[in-house]
């Protein structure tokens, strides 16, 4: 119920900004404004995942073309499931990533209940596999816009130690911890360039 009351509170007092948003992705870069990719939630529910697009019209096909041509961002991908430089995020994306302002959209997936406030971050069907015996504690939740990981990490952190960091979080999940997490998210951001 918390939830839905603060993202709904959220979704009003962030209004301005989103449509700013809107107009400025609109303005930027032909296509989709939104962008939607089907990530796992609680029970192994797949979900669509809802984002501001950050990236260039055909990223999916070009990913594709970068890691068949560059064993070493091959590499970086297979590690972490990201590209530290990557070539698909257009201009505007990068400050959205920056600020984190790419991530509002998902207000309206913990609106429809499908994600809380805070938890692991959303993954894809294929990144599960990376979890091994530990997937059922991510399994055991809702994915967070926000989470432990998200504010703790940075730049270099291993997919293992965000396994670990996923785990953690669920043995010791509780209201004052979400509400620890969720202070920590705002400063996170302007101190590290996205937490969310």
């Amino acid at each position: 119920m918390l939830d839905i009351v603060v993202s709904l509170a959220l979704i009003l007092f962030l209004a301005p900004v989103i449509l700013l948003v809107l107009i400025a992705i609109k303005l930027s870069d032909p296509g989709p404004v939104v962008f939607a990719h089907r990530r796992v939630g609680k029970g192994g529910e797949s979900f669509d995942c809802l984002k501001f697009r950050t990236m260039c019209v055909g990223a999916e096909e070009r990913l594709a073309a970068l890691l068949s041509a560059n064993p070493a961002l091959r590499a970086e991908w297979s590690s972490s499931q990201k590209l530290i430089e990557d070539p698909r995020v257009t201009p505007l994306g990068h400050f959205l990533r920056n600020t984190s302002l790419d991530e509002l959209p998902q207000l309206l997936n913990v609106l429809r209940g499908e994600m809380s406030l805070v938890g692991p971050r959303p993954i894809v069907s294929a990144e599960l596999e990376r979890y091994g015996r530990y997937a059922e504690f991510y399994l055991a939740v809702r994915p967070g816009l926000t989470g432990l990981w998200q504010i703790t990490r940075d730049a270099q952190t291993s997919y293992r130690r965000r396994v670990a960091t996923d785990v953690f979080y669920v043995r010791n999940r509780s209201l004052a911890f979400d509400l620890k997490i969720l202070a920590a998210t705002l400063p996170a951001v302007i101190a590290g360039g996205g937490a969310c």
